[in-house]
């Protein structure tokens, strides 16, 4: 059939891949936020932010209410978040985010990925502080006015405000996720993405030759299951 139609076939089965992983990822949030807060999302703030989530991957509801009741499930798995810092090739600081019902495994498979690229695993806080961590909340325009809004959210830890495509983004900072949740939330908007991101507060430029080493590292580590993000500081 030729070499275009083995390429569209790689590229939509690169973007299905993609797609399960994130499936996952959203599944293991949920299986969390239940063994917290519990599984009615009205009285658990936590697992009504990662339906919504799901739902706007477009994570299908049978897959949402099956991680609900596997969660409510006592012998299943627990899961702990556990984040990792380290250097990548070129010098680039990189974090690395998971979550994992075995931290052995996890580690041992992050410190490969570091290694095998160059790159050396490091401690806690080695280079976090580098990066803002930011709560983002995404959802359609409609017919709020960014302004408007602005001041309107302002006393709740607004930090920033954006329009991209369509849609607003509201930045926050890490501890007023909660408070913002509860003002969108009260003002009727319905959030399609709450989560939280790290910012690099400064970038380091890399020849396209040394970008593509730190591409091919942040690869293989989006394609270990126990990892959620991975967030960078090349420019």
């Amino acid at each position: 059939m030729g070499r275009a139609f083995e390429f569209r076939k790689e590229r939509k089965f690169k973007r299905w891949n993609k797609m399960s992983k994130v499936f996952t990822r959203l599944g293991k949030e949920i299986v969390m936020a239940v063994k917290v807060g519990g599984p009615d999302p009205d009285n658990n703030a936590k697992l009504r932010t990662v339906i919504q989530n799901a739902k706007g991957a477009s994570m299908p509801k049978d897959r949402i209410e099956a991680a609900i009741a596997r969660a409510s499930n006592k012998d299943e798995k627990d899961y702990e978040e556990v984040v990792y810092e380290g250097y990548g090739p070129h010098g680039i600081a990189v974090i690395v985010e998971t979550s994992t019902d075995n931290i052995n495994r996890t580690v041992a498979n992050v410190r490969h990925f570091f290694s095998k690229a160059g790159g050396s695993l490091g401690t806690s806080g080695s280079v976090s502080f580098m990066f803002e961590h930011k709560a983002v909340f995404r959802f359609p325009k409609g017919d709020w006015d960014l302004e408007e809004l602005e001041l309107e959210l302002i006393d709740f830890g607004l930090s920033d405000i954006d329009e991209n495509e369509g849609e607003i983004f509201i930045y926050t900072e890490f501890e007023d996720f909660g408070n913002m949740q509860k003002a969108l939330e009260d003002k009727g908007i319905e959030v399609t993405n709450a989560d939280f991101q790290r910012f690099p507060m400064s970038t380091k430029e890399l020849t396209e030759e040394q970008e593509e080493d730190i591409h091919k590292m942040i690869e293989r580590m989006e394609e270990d299951d126990d990892v959620n993000n991975v967030y960078h500081n090349m420019a």
